[in-house]
């Protein structure tokens, strides 16, 4: 069975190289928790769509952001997506020193030079002009839509609810009178209809908004959700005890959109929406694949479904993204297309960024210096195939590291100073610490390790050995080239 699924790998490769180049669609959402939508592990969520769609293909059940160096965790994780280097080489490329990297060498305009007509609509937040980036751009959204202050700490302890996600005289994604995931696969169902005429295969990125707040749906939507339908989330907290010192406090943003302190029935209330608002982006994906299936493509296409990060929503006492757990770097990704397996899992860890390199080989595109992201293709092929990841990476800003390695997760905080520690295989809502466990040291010591080693590779600045001396190696941490 390993020869036969090796062999599988070995013919993905060799038809990218061999010049018969597939269509790509990608379908990219935002702020949409791995949980909410991975097959075997839905939160109380409808999305027939993205269902069917993964029986279809490869699941990729263990998919996470590296991280982010601002509180709009979408823009380093777009900017690693775009470029193909990871997080603190990006970063230097979004601030501005592009000496070593080239406009040119933008995802699409690589596709672009392998012979793609490349398309796209949505959220770019990028310091690059799309209509410079692809061949066809149509309408390009801003970071969030705007709200309102009614929209935040909110619903009150007593009393009606200033909001409503329905009410589209409140504007948010009712913006301009049609919903702004409708607009966006109006757009790819209209580029859709006229693939079928191109010469060129085509790379189609649809970007959507949705499901960032402000979480508004359709009536229709919110209704397939009463109260009484949606939990409370595990782990609840009213607080998260740190979430000052990490940069989550009470008067950041995304925080602030629920009450302090947090209740179940506020905490209730968001799930409510934020499960509203995914189904209606699932259905805005239904329309985009029927037009796939309309347009004669879809044998010779492959499709790509997965999200820039995850939500807290509630968990852990936290409403944002801007954390390490796992609801809010790990994110769904589903791999459909010509060979790929139908209905598998791939529970080895990757990074979303992988989608890049997956891409530019099957296009038959030369990788280039800096890329820094493995292509999925020999996983897609061989369920036994082990990661290219020692272990995977996580940060937030200078205030938050991480590491998952065999089923472990260590989470410094180096403000605070602390650590937590989670068994995330046995524990994967990571609702146990047991960092201050005795029995645990050795292992707190070795992820410590772990994490020092990578923060090396990826030339990370943190002064993490400096805030945690206990746990520093004898011999000092590995040098940062920076």
């Amino acid at each position: 069975m390993t020869r036969l699924f090796s062999l599988l790998a070995l013919a993905l490769s060799a038809a990218a190289a061999g010049g018969e180049r597939p269509n790509v669609l990608f379908l990219f959402a935002d702020d949409l928790a791995f949980d909410a939508v991975l097959p075997g592990e839905h939160d109380g969520v409808d999305t027939p769509h993205l269902d069917r769609l993964a029986e279809r293909g490869v699941v990729f059940t263990r998919a996470y952001n590296p991280g982010s160096w601002t509180g709009a965790v979408c823009v380093p994780s777009r900017t690693m997506l775009n470029t193909g280097r990871f997080l603190w080489d990006a970063h230097e490329i979004h601030e501005g020193d592009r000496s070593g990297f080239q406009e040119k060498n933008l995802w699409s305009n690589r596709l672009r030079r392998a012979g793609y007509h490349t398309f796209f609509a949505g959220k770019w937040h990028l310091p690059f002009d799309p209509h410079e980036a692809f061949d066809t751009v149509g309408t390009v959204r801003p970071g969030m839509p705007p709200t309102v202050e009614s929209a935040y700490n909110r619903p009150p302890a007593e009393g009606p609810d200033p909001w409503r996600s329905d009410d589209r005289s409140l504007g948010g994604f009712w913006q301009g009178g049609r919903h702004w995931s409708e607009v966006l696969a109006d757009e790819a169902v209209e580029y859709l209809g006229g693939a079928a005429r191109r010469e060129r295969p085509f790379f189609l990125q649809v970007a959507f908004n949705a499901p960032h707040d402000p979480r508004q749906a359709p009536t229709e939507c919110l209704e397939r959700y009463p109260l009484d339908r949606v939990a409370t989330p595990e782990p609840f907290a009213a607080e998260y005890p740190y979430n000052e010192a990490i940069g989550c406090g009470r008067t950041h943003r995304d925080e602030r959109l629920g009450p302090f302190p947090r209740t179940e029935h506020a905490v209730r209330v968001h799930r409510r929406e934020y499960h509203a608002l995914i189904t209606h982006t699932d259905e805005q994906v239904g329309r985009v694949l029927e037009a796939l299936v309309h347009s004669g493509e879809a044998d010779d296409t492959w499709v790509v479904f997965t999200a820039d990060h995850g939500l807290a929503v509630g968990r852990h006492g936290l409403m944002g993204k801007q954390n390490l757990y796992d609801h809010s770097v790990r994110v769904p990704l589903i791999v459909v297309g010509p060979g790929v397996p139908a209905g598998e899992r791939r529970d080895q860890p990757v990074y979303l960024q992988s989608v890049n390199p997956t891409t530019l080989e099957l296009a038959g595109a030369p990788a280039l210096p800096g890329d820094a992201f493995p292509s999925l293709l020999p996983l897609v092929g061989d369920p036994d195939r082990r990661s290219e990841h020692e272990a995977i990476y996580g940060a937030y800003r200078e205030l938050q590291r991480s590491v998952t390695r065999d089923g472990w997760k260590l989470i410094a905080y180096p403000a605070v100073p602390t650590v937590r520690l989670y068994h995330v295989a046995e524990d994967p809502r990571e609702t146990r610490d047991l960092a201050d466990e005795p029995e645990q040291s050795d292992r707190v010591r070795s992820l410590f390790a772990v994490l020092l080693r990578l923060q090396a590779r990826y030339d990370d600045p943190a002064p993490l050995a400096e805030a945690f001396p206990d746990l520093a190696p004898a011999g000092g941490a590995p040098s940062v080239r920076r």
